[in-house]
């Protein structure tokens, strides 16, 4: 069938009811006019180029189920592409709605179009991380076009969304010398456009040339992910002028998307304190017009290395509750090193968890379901019933055969004293055993 639009947004704003939008409809409950009122307005974003085949597209917003996004990717100290796509295919089992592949080491091209065949879940870059190891040249040497090619190369090749630092300008250079952070940058993307800037004495390429980048993404249909180079890597530079200043440029980025009907998720903080991320989910809503909001984390300490994933969940759970639509998940490797297959898993369960919780607050249709039946199940001491119900059977399962009780119908833990084995009798008229 002819495609007769450009891009989900265009397609909503103009009544055409595509593939992807009924698709996402059926997914989240919603009446198909509904969910074309929110992608035309862009407050859901259905990230889904047209080159990528395979997609089993999801819908972004905070009205909608909270998706989680997994990074991957080779490193130069890690570069097995075979272990990658391993935790890629895991990651989409346990539920991943999105695969960022972040690699920096090799010839990347190939595991691009590798994931974009065979991965059905969106599949997000980030461009610039990919300039020097594509042309295999140091930083300042490479031009403006040069960048906006290696954009182009990643719609082309069929990736979803991208991830640019577009919202720092050479403003920023004097802000982060003027106002002493203690962290300073710390977004990977981010530090390098700061670099290039410094280097070359010019302005970001990503904003200075952004027009262009949107009648690549327009043509594409790819969902630009606004990265926010200035988010806090500390808690003590939470919420502060850098971050404020880059996320004021961002909303007005949003708007000049919009008007080429590009969809655009906007990228949050970073290390934020509980207290603050309410706060920092409401102002993104209103400067960026309730554009999606894509977090890491947020983490709300900075003194857990080795379970940063959980630091993570409690700050993610927080900001999804409040508005933000999007948790990129954070491993115990944080900080630390490349992620594992182990902890891959450990960062997606972790995110889950976060995500479904505040699905539950925000009353996400149907998002408590499954808890009233983990509720059935262990009311019944159904284990079978509580292992379809778990985020993770496999663990809990181990666990339990780890420590098998003399009983089935209790745990090692309480034994015949269990609760809900002497309320079952107790309220059945039977006899209760406990010596």
């Amino acid at each position: 069938m002819e495609r007769n639009y450009t891009t989900q947004m265009d397609a909503a704003r103009r009544g055409i009811v595509t593939p992807e939008i009924e698709t996402v409809a059926k997914k989240e409950q919603m009446p198909v006019e509904k969910l074309m009122e929110l992608v035309a307005c862009g407050k859901v974003v259905i990230p889904a180029n047209k080159n990528h085949k395979c997609l089993n597209p999801e819908g972004v917003g905070s009205m909608l189920r909270t998706k989680i996004n997994v990074n991957l990717g080779v490193s130069r100290d890690c570069k097995d592409y075979n272990i990658e796509m391993q935790k890629v295919m895991s990651a989409v089992e346990m539920g991943a709605e999105a695969i960022m592949d972040l690699s920096s080491h090799g010839n990347t091209s190939p595991f691009r179009c590798k994931l974009t065949k065979e991965c059905p879940a969106m599949i997000g870059t980030v461009p610039v991380y990919d300039s020097v190891i594509h042309y295999q040249r140091d930083l300042d040497t490479l031009t403006a076009q040069d960048f906006i090619d290696v954009v182009r190369l990643h719609a082309q090749e069929g990736v979803d969304f991208v991830t640019l630092h577009c919202g720092i300008t050479r403003k920023t250079i004097d802000q982060i010398r003027t106002h002493k952070r203690k962290m300073n940058i710390v977004s990977r993307g981010g530090s390098l456009v700061f670099a290039w800037m410094c280097m070359t004495g010019n302005e970001n390429p990503f904003y200075e040339y952004y027009d262009d980048i949107l009648e690549i993404c327009r043509e594409y249909d790819v969902t630009i992910s606004l990265g926010d180079a200035c988010r806090p890597g500390c808690l003590a530079d939470a919420t502060d002028v850098c971050q404020m200043e880059e996320l004021v440029r961002l909303g007005e980025l949003t708007k000049r998307a919009w008007e080429k009907d590009v969809q655009v998720m906007v990228e949050g903080p970073g290390h934020v304190p509980m207290d603050q991320i309410a706060a920092n989910m409401k102002v993104q809503q209103t400067i960026c017009m309730g554009a999606p909001f894509y977090v890491l984390g947020p983490l709300v300490t900075d003194i857990a290395p080795g379970y940063d994933h959980i630091t993570a969940a409690i700050g993610g759970a927080i900001a999804a509750m409040n508005g933000a639509a999007f948790l990129c998940y954070v491993t115990p490797a944080e900080h630390l090193a490349l992620p594992n297959v182990d902890d891959v898993k450990q960062g997606i369960i972790a995110s889950k968890i976060a995500a479904h919780a505040a699905d539950i607050a925000k009353g996400i249709p149907g998002a408590r379901d499954i808890d009233d039946k983990m509720a059935d199940a262990r009311r019944k001491l159904d284990w079978e019933a509580q292992w379809e119900c778990a985020i993770d059977p496999e663990t809990a399962k181990a666990i339990r055969a780890d420590r098998s009780p003399e009983h089935d119908d209790t745990c090692s833990m309480c034994g015949k004293f269990c609760a809900v084995r002497s309320m079952n009798k107790a309220l059945n008229g039977e006899h209760i055993d406990i010596l």
